[in-house]
């Protein structure tokens, strides 16, 4: 009996869709400072950050974990890394005042205020179609992958790339003997997180549509986000 071969893997082809691809924040992803942005429930939104400016993001129910990816603005292949992080770190938390790095080992982002516990995730990769069968999912399931793909697609960027995200108010506790467990996000409503560029960049934000386990909360559903760039 023959295998089936996999189809080609195509970094910016998503599995499926949503309204992601057709609500960018702006044409080019450039943000009104002051303004506040909706991520709807399981879509994602792109957006460019300049060199200095600050972007605030907030949980408006509290449960809401939220995917973040970036990119330089100047090199699609250099993004945000969180293996590279955590080398940088030394530890597989984060916390205010550091300093994220690239898969080039420069420093992009900066957690500046944490309203929350600060409990947040540097392991886990974004969820994509593949997780979700691997769940028991048998039609396409929204996720971070394709959001992220799509919410570049929406201002006409390319990904070469689709980097593990920092996974914002994700809790995944590290237990006994290294395993790891699924636990529901301790941040409370309108919680929020600033970061500061300090490189310019494409920041990507998901709404993480994962509701097969409790990263969004017990008994809850996925739910939206909102961010804003300061003035």
């Amino acid at each position: 009996m023959t295998r089936d071969k996999p189809a080609p893997y195509r970094t910016a082809q998503p599995d499926g869709s949503n309204p992601t691809a057709g609500n960018p924040i702006s044409p080019d992803g450039v943000p009104q400072p002051g303004q506040d942005y909706l991520i709807p429930a399981r879509q994602g939104r792109a957006m460019r950050l300049k060199r200095g400016q600050s972007l605030t993001i907030i949980n408006p129910q509290g449960h809401q974990v939220c995917d973040f990816f970036a990119i330089t603005e100047d090199s699609p292949a250099e993004f945000l890394s969180m293996e590279h992080c955590r080398t940088a770190l030394g530890r597989i938390t984060v916390k205010t005042g550091d300093r994220l790095v690239t898969n080039r080992r420069r420093a992009l982002i900066e957690i500046t205020e944490d309203s929350s516990p600060g409990v947040h995730d540097i392991l886990i990769a974004a969820c994509d179609h593949t997780r979700y069968q691997q769940l028991g999912c048998r039609d396409y399931h929204d996720n971070c992958a394709d959001n992220f793909r799509m919410s570049l697609a929406a201002i006409g960027v390319t990904p070469l790339h689709v980097p593990c995200p920092f996974n914002i108010w994700m809790n995944v506790p590290v237990v006994q003997g290294g395993a790891f467990d699924w636990a529901a996000p301790v941040s409370k409503p309108d919680d929020y997180v600033v970061l500061q560029a300090l490189e310019d960049c494409i920041a990507v934000m998901s709404a993480c549509p994962q509701d097969m386990t409790s990263v969004n909360g017990v008994g809850t559903a996925p739910a939206e986000l909102v961010f804003r760039i300061g003035r």
